[in-house]
């Protein structure tokens, strides 16, 4: 097959098809991107040491150039083609894979439209050699498209359906040391420095398949893990760290038995490579899936041996081992004193310095998100939130008439308001029917004042929803030196009487308890703490503080 040259109408477009062991899938591929409707492309076939008949396959086509290199993986045959293809734009085939009749003219025409823009991602259909139907898959069309890859994972997708400028690959070059979740990576990289566009026409088909890389489910979240965690170095905003701390829980939930995820297509693991699976990434739902998916006799038969084991046991204790045994707990249930046991505890250092986001998130997101949850009804209207408004959109919906940021600098194009919060004159008196200001005063030295400003810019009746940090372990990394307070529930009260005067309302919430002070003071993740002890109180140890102010309705 012939292609036309590259004109000004029709730039050339790469299509780089990297494969590994592939042969029996790479005709389909590269017949795919053949019967494109637009004519300016070339094929580049990458085999990365592939013991198959890729070679053969690949022979049996004069318009494609094929490239063998030894075996590195899939980002260096990506970066291979890259460097070996002549295209002003660049798209990614996997060797499973197949485009769409006219997924290059749709998106090339993007492109062409749109010179300031990095890439350009359309929708795809996932395609399951199971037999089961294939399913549409739309586009996510994300307003902040970095803050929704930190948040909501790796929306994007299929490498198939996005089409690279060559500049923005001059920028962003695939690591090849990752193992997986490569894509994600290069996405993040890119989207946090340049625009991107999305739409919603279907271009390629994606298959699913028991040997397909994404179908091993623990070593795709240790690498989506690794790939987020790197962007933290990157954080420059409480959004972005709020962001970043949902994409950890994102994943954590979605390789432990997600809506859209299987662990192999058509096959679900063994019960027991099932719990040892909870039990490494997500403790908190090993003793559910047990109690729901454990044959019964299973379970019967353990619960005899414990009750047999129990009894032994204590038929055989000495009445000596019996009387030094006792003297270690106290009539009140309490150790005695020097008889505590540390376990895991008895350490110097916690065992994450990340507030828990390698752990499966931090504890604290449960408090806010569930104090915003509670309080949506209030988020409505005309709504400032501070850094970005994904709690706005999360929990306002269709309530907001209007969305509004306010970013301390202007380096956020989504931002309709630019300055410090305790000193923000430009900001509108009574205009504002919610602000959201979530972990976020503890940073503003002056928070006094930030308080009184958010006072003045609500309207009559407007809600303020304020979570600040407790109990807290201090940020070591870019907020460290402008971690200034924590605040206790007394000092909210007065507070509140301060700057929300004259009949205002300012009601406080208060979440935590010495277990989950602790865990959250060793790093642990919220998946290692149950559902009882997140949700008991003691004032004792306050973890997270919410408050409630609605501005006097009097007030003009």
């Amino acid at each position: 097959m012939q292609h036309a040259l590259p004109s000004a109408e029709y730039p050339l477009v790469s299509v780089i098809i990297p494969c590994y062991n592939y042969g029996h899938f790479l005709a389909e591929a590269i017949e795919s991107v053949r019967q494109q409707t637009y004519p300016a492309k070339e094929i580049l076939v990458i085999d990365d040491g592939s013991i198959d008949n890729t070679k053969e396959v690949a022979a049996r086509y004069a318009d494609v150039i094929y490239i063998h290199q030894k075996n590195q993986g899939l980002s260096a045959a990506r970066n291979t083609g890259t460097r070996h293809s002549r295209g002003s734009y660049l798209v990614f085939l996997d060797a499973d894979d197949w485009l769409l009749p006219d997924a290059l003219a749709i998106n090339a025409r993007y492109l062409q439209q749109h010179s300031q823009v990095a890439f350009v991602a359309g929708a795809h259909t996932c395609v399951y050699t199971n037999g089961d139907e294939p399913t549409l898959k739309n586009a996510i069309i994300a307003d902040n498209p970095y803050l929704t890859l930190l948040s909501r994972g790796n929306f994007i997708a299929m490498i198939a359906a996005v089409m690279f400028t060559r500049w923005s690959l001059q920028k962003a070059a695939y690591d090849s040391s990752l193992v997986n979740c490569e894509d994600y990576d290069i996405y993040l990289q890119i989207t946090r420095h340049h625009p991107i566009i999305q739409h919603n026409s279907q271009l390629a088909a994606y298959r699913i398949h028991a040997t397909a890389m994404s179908a091993d489910a623990s070593p795709m979240l240790q690498g989506a893990l690794k790939v987020l965690n790197r962007q933290r170095a990157n954080l420059r905003e409480p959004a972005e760290i709020e962001a970043y701390h949902r994409g950890v829980l994102f994943w954590t939930s979605y390789y432990t038995g997600g809506n859209d995820f299987r662990f192999t297509p058509g096959q679900m693991p063994s019960f027991l490579e099932t719990i040892a699976f909870f039990r490494e990434h997500a403790p908190h739902r090993v003793v559910p899936y047990a109690l729901l998916h454990a044959p019964y006799a299973r379970l019967r038969r353990m619960q005899d041996q414990q009750v047999r084991m129990a009894k032994t046991l204590k038929s055989r204790l000495a009445a000596a081992g019996r009387r030094w045994l006792r003297p270690s707990t106290q009539a009140n249930g309490l150790p005695a004193i020097g008889q505590v046991t540390a376990g895991d505890f008895e350490r110097l250092t916690p065992f994450n310095t990340n507030f828990g986001y390698e752990r499966g998130g931090p504890i604290d997101r449960y408090y806010i998100e569930g104090f915003l949850h509670k309080e949506a009804a209030s988020i409505k209207g005309r709504v400032l939130e501070i850094g970005d408004n994904a709690y706005t959109l999360q929990f306002g919906g269709a309530q907001v008439s209007q969305s509004d940021i306010l970013h301390i600098d202007d380096n956020n194009p989504q931002a309709t308001f630019v300055g410090d919060l305790s000193d923000a004159p430009h900001l509108p008196d009574n205009t504002f029917d919610c602000l959201i200001l979530t972990q976020t005063l503890q940073f503003i030295y002056d928070f006094r004042g930030a308080l009184h400003t958010c006072y003045r810019i609500l309207k009559p009746g407007g809600t303020l929803l304020l979570t600040v940090p407790g109990i807290t372990p201090l940020d070591q990394g870019e907020w460290r030196d402008i971690w200034y307070w924590s605040f206790t529930d007394k000092a909210l009260q007065r507070l509140g009487a301060d700057t929300f005067p004259g009949g205002s309302s300012f009601e406080i919430s208060s979440f935590g308890n010495v277990r989950v002070a602790t865990a959250y003071l060793y790093g642990m993740g919220l998946p290692e703490v149950d559902q009882a002890s997140l949700d008991y109180y003691d004032p004792q140890f306050q973890v997270i503080n919410a408050v409630k102010a609605v501005k006097h309705a009097g007030v003009a």
